[in-house]
């Protein structure tokens, strides 16, 4: 019973059950997206490159830091390997080159936030520039196409014939696996430590500065890796692939349940934030709205959310004061007549 308890007071379930939520509203304002299977398994499925991104950008909000760069690492490494493929090279150099690249900003990141302690906005935001920059040299005003078909049929292999692909399973497979490291193992606890208390977390053998800086290249190789992916989904890849990619990553995770202070959350409720981010768009068609409306609603959900944690935290925060006062007038000399006093 107390297992239960537990799993109904995570923050994970409140983005579950909205999810689910959200799927029962649509079905009922049209009844036909729940009659088919395949619409609910397409929201999961189109929700691979949003899952990748929002767990690289948990891993930034983990310690307590933020990275706006995510996005245009993504559409970088998109636009270099589509090229390569493009041009028929080897696809695991491809592969490669893109996973060395997404490290390489990690490492930059990490080295200005961590090392020389510059505010992670400013110093990320500066990188998603540079790499803006770069991604437009790489792509012009032109576009990547006539990527190999095999590579862009690669992320739609469907598993047994269900609806659900490979790719997908992959990728949910892939959070558990950094959830039980975070959270089963000591190395992996690291992160959030480092998030509630840097200072703290020094005190008791804890590298601050290097958990930051590997948070950073792990977000990295997560945003190439999610690179890889969108070029394979897209089948093309623009100079404005991966453009506000940041913002659903930030929505993904503050609907999952993590804190923007740093400290608090999960990769899967950064995953499940994910889905519900993917899924707008399409569910938007399906209530007959325009899909334009997208960035809006996404705007309003992160206001919106932030918000709401904002005030629970304040109450919270009221809360253990009160707790604090308590314990420390119950245990002065007298008990309740030093209170009153």
């Amino acid at each position: 019973m107390n297992a239960v308890k537990k799993v109904l007071k995570a923050r994970e379930m409140t983005a579950l059950l909205f999810l689910a939520a959200l799927f029962v509203v649509v079905g009922i304002i049209n009844p036909a997206f729940l009659a088919d299977g395949k619409n609910v398994a397409n929201c999961f499925n189109d929700s691979v490159v949003y899952i990748l991104i929002a767990v690289a950008m948990a891993f930034a909000i983990f310690i307590g830091e933020i990275d706006v760069s995510v996005g245009s690492n993504l559409g970088l490494v998109a636009a270099v390997v589509g090229t390569m493929l493009q041009n028929d090279q080897n696809w695991f150099l491809a592969f490669l080159t893109g996973i060395l690249m997404g490290t390489v900003v990690g490492l930059i990141n990490g080295w200005g936030v961590a090392v020389m302690k510059i505010p992670s906005l400013i110093f990320t935001l500066g990188t998603n520039g540079i790499l803006r920059g770069l991604m437009y040299l790489q792509v012009g005003t032109k576009q990547v196409t006539d990527l190999p078909i095999a590579f862009k049929g690669a992320s739609s292999y469907a598993l047994f014939g269900m609806p659900l692909t490979v790719c997908f399973f992959c990728v949910l497979l892939a959070t558990a696996a950094i959830h039980l490291v975070l959270t089963r193992t000591k190395r992996g606890r690291y992160f959030i430590a480092v998030g509630d208390n840097a200072g703290g977390a020094e005190l008791v053998g804890i590298p601050a500065t290097r958990t930051k800086v590997l948070a950073y290249v792990i977000c990295g190789v997560l945003c190439a890796v999610a690179g890889i992916l969108f070029a394979s989904r897209a089948g093309q890849v623009t100079s404005q692939s991966g453009n506000g990619y940041e913002m659903k990553a930030v929505a993904a995770c503050v609907l999952g349940g993590i804190s923007l202070s740093g400290g608090v959350g999960s990769v899967i409720g950064a995953g499940i934030g994910a889905v519900i981010m993917a899924s707008i768009s399409y569910l938007l068609v399906f209530m007959r709205f325009p899909s334009n409306y997208d960035n809006a609603i996404t705007g309003v959900i992160l206001i919106t959310i932030v918000v709401l944690d904002a005030l629970v935290q304040r109450r919270a925060a009221v809360r253990n004061r009160h707790a604090r006062l308590a314990a420390r007038t119950s245990a002065a000399p007298g008990g309740k007549e030093a209170a009153e006093q």
